[in-house]
């Protein structure tokens, strides 16, 4: 393809030569260039990026792959999308594989919900458009503003274990717990296997003494106000609180798989693997429970701190992963982990996006709970 006359640019907002890799493989695919651009951090580590070629009135694609560091990941592709809108391109599309901060999607406490403040801080920068991939929450897509294509990458992992994984059909697919559920479900009807559930594992670290609800009474002040007022105008007595109904304490049940696994391959399925402790025991549990052989599927690879040699030491026989984050490093430490390639339906994606094609050809046999 002629890149001059093509309408359109792929550039990469990486300053990492590591993160580039997955742009590389895109651009390849469509038959085009990588964008000249510097991406660079100051010394004062201010980021700056330089756009070395014209894009006045081109669709440009920003590819942002997240390493490590995800601030300055995130910083570079708002200087990024921000210095294209400044010189007058057309679109500006990002794409995004791996979405930060979509953990943060709901409230929690005093918290905040920052996936939908990084959404806005996207819209702002310039971004038009976004392509992702298997976000945390479908609902993340409510918060934006434009357009987003949130890809699949479940059929590169069903081929993956139709083609790499001997007996696959003495298989059964496991959700780590019930929140998981539906994943496994959509790959256990897919693949025609069994379906297990892991219940009873501790739900969520969060502690409920931090949320305000066992804060002392307020002091009452004897001058003041000393209770509601009735209609008829008399006073109810003082008050330490509003009496509301009490909510039961859960109690977490022992630890169950509900269904056999017993003699059978597990297969582990979830979108993100970050901190893998939570993989760790669920294999344990399995392995308790007869399984032979432990596989676990993910789209994203985070594989943070020291999650290469806990997967190393652990029941678990391989990780499997897509290249939307880069993991090399990780690979290098646990031959365990390895990578599937979904450069092609980002690449496809992009070329039906800028030919004004339907995307629905990579949706095909998606249903919505999917």
């Amino acid at each position: 393809m002629n890149v001059a006359k093509s309408g359109y640019r792929v550039f990469s907002a990486n300053s990492s030569a590591v993160c580039t890799e997955l742009a590389k493989k895109i651009t390849e695919r469509l038959g085009v260039e990588l964008g000249k651009s510097v991406v660079f951090q100051e010394p004062n580590r201010e980021t700056r990026v330089d756009v070395k070629e014209s894009v006045r009135g081109q669709t440009i694609f920003i590819i942002q792959t997240i390493p490590r560091d995800v601030n300055t990941a995130i910083m570079e592709l708002l200087v990024m999308a921000y210095a294209l809108k400044t010189s007058c391109a057309k679109n500006i599309i990002g794409v995004i594989p791996y979405f930060p901060y979509s953990k943060q999607c709901k409230m929690r406490k005093r918290g905040s919900i920052v996936c939908k403040l990084l959404a806005s801080m996207l819209a702002k920068a310039g971004l038009t458009h976004i392509i992702t991939m298997d976000l945390h929450q479908k609902e993340i897509q409510g918060f934006f503003s434009f357009p987003v294509d949130n890809l699949r990458a479940s059929p590169f992992l069903i081929q993956y274990i139709q083609e790499e994984i001997p007996d696959y059909r003495n298989a059964i697919i496991v959700a780590k717990s019930p929140a998981a559920a539906k994943r496994a479900q959509s790959y256990a009807e897919r693949l025609r296997l069994g379906l297990a559930v892991i219940h009873g594992e501790a739900q969520c670290s969060e502690s409920d003494m931090a949320d305000g609800r066992h804060s002392p009474p307020c002091v009452r002040n004897p001058t003041g106000h000393t209770g509601l007022e009735l209609p008829s105008g008399k006073q109810q007595a003082p008050f330490p609180g509003i009496e509301l109904p009490i909510m039961m304490a859960k109690e977490k049940p022992p630890i169950t798989v509900v269904g056999d696994v017993g003699g059978r391959i597990a297969i582990i399925v979830d979108d993100i693997i970050d901190d893998v402790g939570d993989f760790v025991a669920a294999a344990e549990i399995l392995k308790e429970r007869g399984a032979y052989k432990i596989y676990i599927m993910a789209t994203h690879g985070v594989l943070s701190a020291d999650a290469p040699r806990l997967i190393e030491e652990s029941a678990i026989d391989e990780v499997v992963v897509t290249n939307t984050v880069p993991h090399e490093v990780q690979k290098l430490q646990c031959p365990k982990i390895k990578t599937v390639d979904v450069s092609m339906i980002l690449a496809e994606a992009i070329r039906r996006i800028h030919n004004g094609e339907s995307m629905a050809y990579l949706f095909r046999n998606i249903a919505v709970d999917d």
